[in-house]
């Protein structure tokens, strides 16, 4: 019996533990996207114009947040983690120094002042998948 009531009492403790901290991250979420070991969440996310969408690293892979630059609108500006330009100087740099990289709990921002659809990737999980959308309408 005493056994069964350490458990009883363990489990509810436990329970109620969890519950304190599962809540205080889904109150503390200060981005829009996160980043997990190989996906974008959400893979697409819908904004307004003039908008700032904020990416999180949250997984200890590093990443990167790199548009295809045939992926985004016409007269749109360029965007990619390290302030790149452009999309080969992107790869570029993270080819030769990792530059651009979001390290965990590393955060980006751009901000869409053109409405359409834009792609981006994270340049060393591409192959994987590791791809999103944004929507500005």
């Amino acid at each position: 019996m005493e056994r069964r009531a350490y458990l009883r009492t363990v489990a509810g403790a436990s329970a109620v533990g969890l519950a304190g901290c599962l809540g205080g991250l889904a109150e503390s979420r200060d981005y829009d996207v996160g980043m997990t070991s190989n996906a974008f969440d959400p893979a697409e996310i819908t904004v307004a114009a003039g908008d700032t969408v904020v990416w999180r690293n949250t997984s200890s892979h590093a990443h990167s947040v790199t548009a295809y630059e045939d992926g985004i609108p016409d007269g749109a500006d360029y965007f990619a983690s390290g302030g790149f330009d452009d999309e080969p100087s992107a790869r570029e740099g993270w080819t030769n120094a990792t530059d651009g990289s979001l390290y965990q709990g590393d955060t980006y921002s751009h901000t869409f002042e053109v409405a359409g659809q834009y792609r981006y990737f994270c340049i060393p999980h591409e192959r994987g998948g590791m791809v999103g959308t944004v929507v500005v309408e």
